[in-house]
């Protein structure tokens, strides 16, 4: 389980603004967010590291692309010939979320994943790419959405698939994600660090079931990322509720295209 709550194109000083928490096996291991090549022509970005794989499940890139991703629960397990995490990456060496969407139709020409929910968003277009045997593309419009395992709430509707075999469990994820969107809705005036600070917070308080704990798996990280003149990327190495969000450091010449 994984939440992600992205303002798109909400404020004017940053066209891309999300918190996301990670809920992950707690011995899976990981790093945490470093800036990292990206090979070849591809733009540098910024993003934690699953030290199992290679891959990633959130990032900034220099192109001013924001990538984030969470599981897609379904009724039957995939057999995925690819981790997840490593399209993640794939599309963070992307130039903008257009072509990072052609990224992800051209690697599905040719491989498989277990289900997923990829959110892809730059100061010029957004998408919610979900996936489970078949994909589909949704153009996101400006506004807040809050993407789960089962879907969630986009374009101002409801827009969840929840499998029978988990539809007790899963109506819980969607009535976790209705009551996160109803509270991050931008007050008046509103900046987006303030929106980011509720998001945090909302994330962060259990009252919202977006920090989970378990024996062996759990919420494992939380990462907040503004886009902007003034880009940032912060990130709790651990439950957020008791875990502090650092800011991440960033190259001085680590400028986002366009913004």
């Amino acid at each position: 389980m994984c939440t992600l709550t992205l303002a798109w194109r909400t404020f004017a000083d940053a066209p891309v603004t999300l918190a996301a928490t990670r809920d992950e096996a707690l011995d899976r291991p990981s790093e945490p967010p470093a800036v990292r090549d990206g090979g070849g022509s591809g733009p540098r970005y910024v993003a934690p590291r699953d030290a199992e794989v290679g891959g990633t499940w959130i990032g900034l890139a220099e192109s001013g692309l924001v990538a984030a991703v969470t599981n897609r629960w379904l009724n039957a397990d995939r057999e995925g010939d690819r981790s997840r995490g490593l399209l993640v990456r794939d599309c963070l060496t992307a130039d903008s979320a257009e072509n990072a969407v052609r990224t992800v139709e051209n690697d599905l020409d040719g491989r498989t994943y277990d289900g997923f929910n990829l959110v892809l968003a730059d100061g010029r277009a957004a998408f919610l790419m979900t996936y489970d045997g078949r994909l589909v593309v949704t153009r996101l419009n400006p506004g807040v959405h809050v993407v789960g395992n089962v879907g969630g709430v986009v374009n101002g509707t409801d827009r969840f698939a929840i499998p029978e075999r988990r539809r007790e469990f899963g109506e819980e994820r969607a009535d976790s994600a209705r009551r996160i969107a109803a509270a991050l809705v931008p007050e008046p005036g509103e900046s987006e660090a303030s929106w980011l600070d509720r998001a945090s917070g909302v994330l962060t308080d259990h009252e919202y079931d977006a920090c989970l704990h378990g024996d062996a798996f759990g919420t494992r990280s939380f990462t907040r990322i503004r886009t902007g003149e003034d880009p940032a990327v912060a990130y709790a190495d651990g439950p957020p509720c008791e875990t502090p969000t650092e800011p991440v450091s960033l190259p001085a010449d680590f400028a986002l295209a366009g913004e």
